[in-house]
């Protein structure tokens, strides 16, 4: 059973409907491990030696976090700026992360129809994570598209736990699957058959 870590970064999780939701269906997982970056850095500062050790104790790598102005939270970013260092993740011997799988879980207030060439933001959710994409890649990570829950506002509660339940099963398909079958040809993992049919 390959072991997941979820890193989660939202300032504003309280108040977050949608991220209580998928994360109150993920984070008591057998080898899941849920780090919420706020809860555990409340002042920034953080500790790269034990986040390193995290890294290394687990297969997948989970960037779980809203759309904050086209990109993460700040804490997330910074997370990202100290913990992967040149040398270790990247670079000459920087191999620490090779091999391991990465994607990103993110909450969006905005449907798909404003994600895209003609929507007010121009611009795809998968266009607007390519750093995140580049930066598993420069690791030496397979990133995978992301799970993307949207239009988080207009969301019944039916919706939003069926979502919850399509993530949990998700992370139960990575926890199993060697490789995933089909994610190449996604937009969304949540559009992934094997979500369908479980």
């Amino acid at each position: 059973m390959k072991k997941i870590l979820v890193l989660f970064s939202h300032p504003k999780f309280e108040k977050s409907r949608a991220n209580t939701s998928l994360v109150s269906h993920i984070q008591d997982m057998e080898d899941v491990t849920f780090h919420d970056l706020y809860e555990q850095y409340p002042d920034f500062h953080i500790d790269v030696d034990a986040e390193k050790e995290l890294l290394a104790a687990h297969d997948i790598i989970v960037w779980h976090h809203p759309l904050y102005w086209y990109s993460c939270p700040p804490l997330m970013k910074q997370w990202i700026d100290m913990v992967l260092e040149f040398g270790w993740a990247y670079g000459p011997n920087g191999n620490a992360l090779k091999g391991k799988t990465c994607l990103n879980v993110i909450t969006t207030g905005g449907s798909k129809e404003v994600y895209c060439a003609q929507g007010s933001n121009s611009f795809t959710i998968n266009e607007f994570l390519r750093p995140f994409e580049q930066t598993a890649i420069l690791c030496g990570m397979q990133y995978y598209p992301p799970f993307a829950v949207m239009g988080t506002h207009q969301l019944s509660d039916n919706q939003l736990d069926t979502h919850s339940s399509t993530y949990k099963s998700l992370l139960e398909l990575l926890q199993k699957e060697a490789v995933v079958l089909g994610v190449d040809n996604c937009v969304f993992l949540n559009d992934l058959p094997q979500l369908k049919t479980q």
